[in-house]
């Protein structure tokens, strides 16, 4: 089973414009990040998959592979659908550019999904940790998973879900994080299918893999990790670092 990562990197970011390319501690967040994918030891090969030159030069020229992404996308994966539809893998994971802390052992878990998964019944597996914090629960940024018993994804939402009419009724609160590890088949799927009124309404595109009968087998961690959305949060990193 060939497996790699795939880091998809836009220089454009709402929140914080060209996050990417900031400094971090003497190299910028998105070639921290390539390092730390490379460094677990974990994938067969790992590709930045990006629409900058800039970022493109800045894995490159480190001695990283890069590719240019020849289309404007919505989404991430279709992103990395573009990417990978002519490379020979069967097992991408989806690594976040902007989180650069990269811990092995939730990488692990979902790769071990694969490997157990001999009907090949899995299409994506992804990763939730409990909130408990009521202002988490109710921040929609944070996107909350519920899940069958089998831990497979019943729905994504960035409301409140269970809603809370009973309490006391030992509901858990789970939040999504968003690292994917998708086969191939389920990821060129998605990118030939069209986006459909779940996804569009809370803009989540793992709506889209629901929505058309895709299976998510969700693994519960206690690591959250440390993104960078703000420049707060860039502030934090470099304390850490």
């Amino acid at each position: 089973m060939k497996i790699i990562a795939v880091i998809p990197a836009r220089y454009a970011s709402t929140r914080f414009h060209a996050k990417l390319m900031q400094d971090l501690g003497g190299k910028t967040v998105i070639l921290r990040t390539y390092q730390a994918a490379v460094n677990t030891n974990l994938f067969d090969d790992v590709f930045v998959v990006t629409d900058s030159n800039l970022i493109f030069d800045e894995i490159v020229s480190h001695g990283g592979k890069a590719i240019m992404s020849i289309k404007e996308h919505e989404s991430g994966s279709d992103r990395i659908a573009e990417a990978v539809e002519n490379l020979d893998v069967d097992i991408v994971i989806n690594v976040q550019g902007d989180e650069p802390f990269i811990n092995a052992e939730p990488l692990k878990e979902v790769i071990e999904v694969f490997k157990n998964d001999l009907d090949k019944k899995v299409d994506l597996a992804s990763l939730m940790y409990e909130i408990k914090d009521e202002e988490e629960i109710n921040n929609p940024n944070n996107v909350k998973v519920v899940v069958n018993q089998n831990n497979f994804a019943l729905y994504f939402s960035r409301s409140v879900i269970p809603y809370p009419r009973e309490q006391n009724v030992g509901v858990r609160y789970m939040k999504h994080i968003g690292v994917y590890a998708f086969r191939k088949q389920a990821l060129l799927d998605f990118y030939h299918l069209p986006m459909k009124s779940l996804e569009a309404s809370e803009k989540l595109e793992q709506l889209r893999y629901l929505e058309f009968g895709k299976q998510i087998k969700m693994v519960e961690t206690t690591h959250a990790g440390i993104g960078i959305d703000t420049k707060e949060d860039l502030e934090k990193a470099r304390k850490i670092v």
